[in-house]
């Protein structure tokens, strides 16, 4: 796979699965895909969610990984007007809809399993049940 949009169910899934068959497949999707990429907001959600979770240490830590190890994409005004444009089609929360226009703007995959970004016809999704 070329390039690579990860959701933030993907980390959930990546920090918190207790399934090992899922953990391990998680491993062998980041080490076999090239060019991985996540929206800025995905930094907010994973923040917000370590913070409630596992306190402030943690989610710096973990935050701070993440944009070591994927490409940060932050929303610039091209992805905030298609971002809107999905969100008005498809009626989807407007996290989901700036990860999918990330997706959508990089001509990428998104990694992931939300309903309201797989019904979004624009983007391609796979999940890491089918990797």
């Amino acid at each position: 796979m070329s390039k690579t949009v990860y959701d933030t169910r993907f980390f959930i899934e990546h920090y918190y699965s207790k399934n090992k068959e899922v953990l391990q497949r998680i491993k062998e999707e980041i080490r076999r895909t090239k060019k991985k990429y996540i929206s800025a907001i995905v930094i907010h959600e994973v923040y917000q969610l370590t913070l409630k979770k596992e306190g402030r240490e943690t989610a710096i830590l973990r935050t701070h990984l993440l944009e070591k190890d994927f490409k940060v994409i932050n929303v610039n005004s091209d992805i905030a007007k298609s971002s809107a444009e999905l969100r008005h089609r498809y009626k989807t929360p407007m996290a989901d809809s700036i990860i999918a226009a990330t997706s959508l703007s990089l001509n990428a995959v998104c990694l992931t399993d939300d309903p309201h970004i797989k019904s979004i016809q624009e983007i391609k999704t796979k999940w890491i049940s089918r990797v």
